[in-house]
C-alpha cells in the first residue's frame, strides 16, 4: 500500500511540474504577442524534436547542411559504441586461483560459440564479436613484464653466465647452500640437520592477479603491447603435480569438453547423479581395417619404445645417431637385444591378391602379447611368463621363463608367479627369443598389447608393427597419462579382469584376450570410438555446432597456421584450413591473408569467412633455447583436406588424418642464432602488425602455454637416468656418480621446476 501511494505522489508531482511549465509557456507567449515579438520556441516541443531520431533522419534527407549531418553521424556513432564488444575487469575483483588455459578457451568459446561466461573477466556485448584470432607464443613469460626476467644477453664468461642464469640445473645434491642458491623457492629452516623435508613457500594471492600494462613500467621491447592490451594475465598450464608432469598446451586449447545437453542434464537428475549416455553425441559405426590402428614410429618414440630400424625414418631419427644411442644404452645384439626380420615398413604389406576383400586384418597376422615379470638381483625386471593369443583367441604360446639372475621378488600379487612354479622351469629368455624370431614373428605380424613397451623390453626384442591399447584408447586428460587395461576392459567390454590377489595374481592370457577384444571393438566401431573417452572434441567441431554463428547464416570455418612440426600433425587436420609455414614472418602474412579473405579468394575452401584462426609464433621459443629439434627436414607445403573429409578417412593412430607437410618435422630458419632481444622485438612487431590488420569486433588472444620447461626436462632426464642405472642395471649407490644420484633435494627441485613450467601468461583484447 505504501509503495502504491509513493507512486501516486510521484505522478502527481510530475503532473504539477508539467502543468506549471505549460502555464509559464502560455503566459510568455501571450506577453510576446502583446509586444509584437515572434513566438518563443517551446522547451518541451524542442526537447522532443531533438530526441526524435526520425526527425533527424527527415532533416538529413531534406538536404540539411554538413553541420547537421555530422551531428546525426556523431550520435549514431555514440549509439554504436554503446553496443561495441569489449573486455572489462574490476580492480576490486579478487581471484582465488590462477587463470587456467581452460578459462582462456572458455572465454573464446563464450564469444563465438556456446560456452558459459568466464569468471575472471567481463565480456560486453559478446554477440557482437565476429571473429577470433589466437596466437600461441611459447617463450613469452610473466617475468618479462614484471621485470623479474632480464632481457639482456648473458655474459660470455662461464662463471658469470652461471650466476646470470635464472634457472640453473646442471649441478645436483651438493651443499645445502648450493641447493638454496640453485633453487631459491626452497625453504629448509635447517631441514637437512634435523631430517625434516623441504617445503615450498606459500603462494601470495597477488600472484593470481593480472598486471596492469603501463609503458613506463615495461621494457622498451614490450612498450607497444601497452597500447593494445590492458593487462597481462598469469595463466597456469594443465599438469599433474603428483606425477610432476606438464600436459600439452596445444591440446588444452584446441580440444574441449563436449557440453552436456539439456536432455542429458535432466536425465542425470532423474538418475540421481548417474551419467547418461544421452550426454554424448552418437558416433556412427565405421568398420575399419586393422592397419588404421597401427602406431606410427614417432608415436612409438614418444611412448619410449625401443624402435626397430625399419621405424627410424618414420620417427624422424638419424640412423647413425640411433645406432650410437643403442650401443651406448646396451641395446645391441651383443647385449642380448634382437630385431625381428623386417627390412622395411613396405615389407610388412602383403600383396593385394592375398588380401580378402573387406577383411579387417588386411592379410596381417595379429598376436596379442602379455608378459609377467619379477624383480631380480640388482633391482631390474626380468621375464617370468609370456603369453601369445591369435586373432581367433587361440593360445599360440604360454611359457614360464627362468631368469638368469637370482630372483629377489616374485611380485606374486601381480604376476601370480611363485617359487614353486619356477622351480622346475628350464626355459630361458634366449629360448623364447629364438622361438619368436624363427617361427612366430614374421614381417606380416602385428603385435597387440597394453603398454607393450615394457613387455618388449623384458623380451629384449624390437618390432615395427605395434598396436598399443593404451595409445588406441587415450586417457581423457591426454598424454602422458594412460588408462589401465582393467579400466578399459570394464568400460568398453563390460568385463572384470585382474581380480586375482595374493597367490593368484594376474592372468596373462586373460589380459591378452582383453587387449585383442578391445582392438576388435575398435575395428568394428570405427576410429572415433573410444577417442579421448568420448568426452573431448575438436574446438573447431564444437564451434561448428554452435548456435552463435554470424548472422545465423554463414557456416563456421576455422584455420590453423603453424610451422608444420611433426609432433603437432594431428591438430592441423582439425581445421578447414591448415597452412604450414617456414618462419614467423610467413605465419604473420598467412594470418593477414586469412582474416581479410572473402568469398572470392582461394584461401578458404568453398568460400566464406574464417571466424577462428589459431597460429603459433616460434622464433622467441627457439631463441631462448626452449626447443631443440636435432633432426630437421625441409617443409613441403601441401593442400589440406576439409575437416569432415579428414575425420572420415583417418590414417594415423589417433584417428586424425595428417597432411604430408604436417608429418615432417621442421625448424624455423635462422632462429637458432637469433638473440632473445632481437626475437622479442620481432615478436612484438608481428603482434602489432597482426592487430592492425584485424577487422573490427575481433577477439585477439595470446597465450604462452607454459613457463620455462628446461629445468623440468633436465631434472626428469636426470631421474630417468638414475632409475635406469640404479634400478634396472643394478648399480649400487656408491657406484653412482654424484650427478647421477637422486635425493630428496632433486625431488623437491623437480617439484618446483614443474610449478615454474606450468606458469604461463596471457594477453587479450577486442579490437
Amino acid at each position: 500500500m505504501g509503495s502504491r501511494n509513493n507512486k501516486k505522489r510521484k505522478r502527481g508531482r510530475a503532473h504539477s511540474r508539467a502543468h506549471s511549465e505549460e502555464t509559464d509557456n502560455n503566459i510568455n507567449a501571450a506577453l510576446a504577442q502583446l509586444r509584437g515579438e515572434p513566438l518563443p520556441v517551446l522547451k518541451r516541443t524542442l526537447a522532443k524534436e531533438e530526441a526524435s531520431p526520425k526527425k533527424e533522419q527527415d532533416d538529413v534527407e531534406k538536404g540539411s547542411d554538413s553541420g547537421e549531418w555530422q551531428t546525426v553521424k556523431a550520435k549514431k556513432q555514440k549509439k554504436h559504441d554503446r553496443k561495441y564488444p569489449g573486455l572489462g575487469y574490476s580492480e576490486l575483483h579478487r581471484l582465488h586461483d590462477y587463470v587456467k588455459l581452460h578459462d582462456l578457451q572458455n572465454l573464446l568459446l563464450y564469444c563465438i560459440a556456446d560456452a558459459p561466461g568466464p569468471q575472471f573477466v567481463h565480456v560486453r556485448h559478446r554477440n557482437m564479436v565476429e571473429r577470433a584470432v589466437v596466437l600461441f607464443v611459447p617463450g613469452l613469460e610473466k617475468g618479462m613484464f614484471d621485470g623479474s626476467i632480464s632481457l639482456q644477453e648473458p655474459p660470455e664468461d662461464d662463471d658469470a653466465k652461471d650466476k646470470f642464469a635464472s634457472s640453473p640445473f646442471d649441478i645436483f645434491a651438493k651443499k645445502e647452500s648450493d641447493v638454496l642458491r640453485k633453487f631459491p623457492h626452497i625453504v629448509t629452516n635447517n631441514a637437512r640437520s634435523n631430517g625434516r623435508p623441504m617445503q615450498a613457500r606459500p603462494k601470495h594471492p597477488d600472484e593470481y592477479m593480472p598486471l596492469k600494462l603501463k609503458s613506463d613500467n615495461l621494457a622498451d621491447e614490450l612498450k607497444p603491447l601497452a597500447d593494445i592490451f590492458d593487462r597481462m594475465w598469469p595463466v597456469r598450464a594443465p599438469g599433474d603435480d603428483r606425477m610432476k608432469q606438464v600436459h600439452s598446451p596445444l591440446q588444452a586449447m584446441l580440444q574441449s569438453q563436449i557440453p552436456r545437453s539439456r536432455e542429458g542434464k535432466d536425465m542425470e537428475k532423474k538418475d540421481k547423479g548417474q551419467k547418461s549416455s544421452r550426454n554424448r553425441p552418437e558416433i556412427p559405426n565405421q568398420r575399419t581395417s586393422i592397419v588404421v590402428s597401427l602406431a606410427r614410429g614417432d608415436v612409438l618414440r614418444d611412448n619410449e619404445y625401443v624402435l626397430h630400424p625399419a621405424s627410424w625414418a618414420e620417427a624422424g631419427l638419424d640412423s647413425e645417431q640411433e645406432r650410437a644411442r643403442r650401443l651406448r644404452e646396451k641395446q645391441t645384439e651383443s647385449d642380448g637385444w634382437f630385431d625381428t626380420d623386417v627390412s622395411s615398413l613396405e615389407a610388412g604389406m602383403p600383396p593385394e591378391d592375398d588380401i580378402q576383400k573387406g577383411s579387417i586384418t588386411a592379410g596381417r597376422q595379429l598376436l596379442s602379447l602379455d608378459c609377467e615379470m619379477c624383480t631380480v638381483q640388482g633391482g631390474s625386471s626380468a621375464l617370468t611368463r609370456i603369453s601369445l593369443v591369435d586373432w581367433a583367441g587361440n593360445t599360440v604360446l604360454d611359457e614360464l621363463v627362468k631368469p638368469a639372475l637370482p630372483i629377489i621378488d616374485y611380485l606374486t600379487p601381480y604376476s601370480g608367479i611363485t617359487r614353486a612354479l619356477l622351480a622346475p622351469v628350464t626355459t630361458t629368455l634366449r629360448d623364447i627369443q629364438e622361438r619368436l624370431l624363427k617361427s612366430i614373428l614374421t614381417p606380416y605380424t602385428i603385435l597387440v598389447g597394453h603398454s607393450l613397451d615394457s613387455d618388449l623390453t623384458a623380451l629384449q626384442i624390437t618390432h615395427p608393427f605395434i598396436i598399443d591399447t593404451s595409445i588406441l584408447f587415450p586417457h581423457p586428460r591426454g598424454p602422458p597419462i594412460k588408462s589401465s587395461l582393467k579400466y578399459l576392459a570394464n568400460k568398453y567390454l563390460n568385463r572384470e579382469i585382474q581380480k586375482g590377489h595374493g597367490s593368484t595374481g594376474h592372468n596373462s592370457i586373460e589380459d591378452a584376450l582383453a587387449c585383442l577384444d578391445l582392438v576388435k571393438l575398435k575395428c568394428e566401431k570405427g576410429p572415433k570410438f573410444g577417442a579421448q573417452d568420448g568426452n573431448l572434441e575438436s574446438i573447431f567441431k564444437r564451434m561448428k555446432r554452435s548456435i552463435n554463428q554470424i548472422g545465423g547464416k554463414e557456416v563456421f570455418k576455422g584455420a590453423i597456421v603453424d610451422h608444420g612440426n611433426a609432433g603437432d600433425k594431428n591438430f592441423g587436420a582439425m581445421a578447414d584450413v591448415y597452412i604450414p609455414c617456414a618462419d614467423d614472418a610467413e605465419v604473420v602474412e598467412s594470418i593477414k591473408r586469412l582474416v581479410s579473405a572473402d568469398d572470392n579468394e582461394r584461401d578458404v575452401p568453398g568460400g566464406g569467412t574464417l571466424q577462428f584462426t589459431w597460429a603459433r609464433l616460434r622464433e622467441l621459443e627457439y631463441a631462448r633455447g626452449w626447443r631443440d629439434d636435432s633432426v630437421a627436414t625441409p617443409l613441403a607445403p601441401a593442400p589440406t583436406p576439409a575437416l569432415e573429409d579428414a575425420m572420415d578417412t583417418p590414417t594415423s593412430h589417433d584417428n586424425i588424418t595428417t597432411s604430408s607437410a604436417a608429418s615432417q618435422p621442421n625448424t624455423p630458419a635462422s632462429t637458432s642464432n637469433t638473440s632473445t632481444q632481437t626475437a622479442l622485438t620481432n615478436l612484438i612487431s608481428h603482434i602489432t602488425s597482426i592487430h592492425a590488420s584485424l577487422p573490427p569486433c575481433t577477439l585477439l588472444m595470446i597465450y604462452s602455454g607454459t613457463g620455462d620447461p628446461r629445468p623440468m626436462a633436465r631434472l626428469q632426464h636426470q631421474h630417468d637416468r638414475f632409475r635406469r642405472l640404479y634400478k634396472k642395471e643394478g648399480k649400487k649407490w656408491d657406484e653412482l656418480a654424484p650427478e647421477d644420484r637422486w635425493t630428496d633435494y632433486e625431488e623437491q627441485a623437480l617439484k618446483f621446476a614443474v610449478e615454474k613450467a606450468r606458469g604461463g601468461c596471457g594477453l587479450m583484447c577486442i579490437k
